[in-house]
């Protein structure tokens, strides 16, 4: 299944992954795309504003890993921007995180070889011609 939204502003972003947040369960895994600056952090933020309501949100560039507490749930919120092989995602324990509870993964192109065959993958581009126009991609 794939799903394409059209978002003009970082509000309309929020919006788009606070309706997809509800369709998430333990176990899951989503694969995020896109380039600096597109709006992942924020649709990570509104994703966990519905799944962990107190959670503060922020990208986790030098921490590789940051965990928001749910009702019921966890969200893992990786950045792996910085890491360059399997040694890397084993030495932040990146594979004990996968069964424990919601996983999301930015900058998931630079790790390939260890995205779950199940993942959801969402891309965020550039598109139209307004600076905030973005193309969203859902793909389950």
């Amino acid at each position: 299944m794939i799903k394409e939204f059209t978002s003009h502003s970082v509000e309309e972003t929020e919006m788009i992954a606070r309706d997809f947040a509800p369709s998430l369960k333990k176990g899951d895994f989503v694969a995020m795309y896109g380039d600096l600056g597109v709006g992942k952090t924020a649709f990570v933020r509104a994703l966990a504003s519905v799944l962990a309501k107190a959670a503060i949100v922020k990208s986790p560039t030098y921490t590789i890993v940051n965990e928001y507490r749910g009702e019921g749930v966890k969200i893992y919120h990786f950045d792996v921007y910085r890491i360059t092989d399997d040694d890397d995602l084993y030495s932040v324990g990146f594979y004990d995180y996968l069964k424990k509870g919601i996983c999301v993964c930015e900058w998931s192109e630079n790790i390939p070889w260890a995205i779950p065959e199940n993942a959801i993958k969402v891309t965020i581009e550039r598109s139209g011609d307004t600076a905030d126009q973005r193309k969203i991609t859902i793909e389950a």
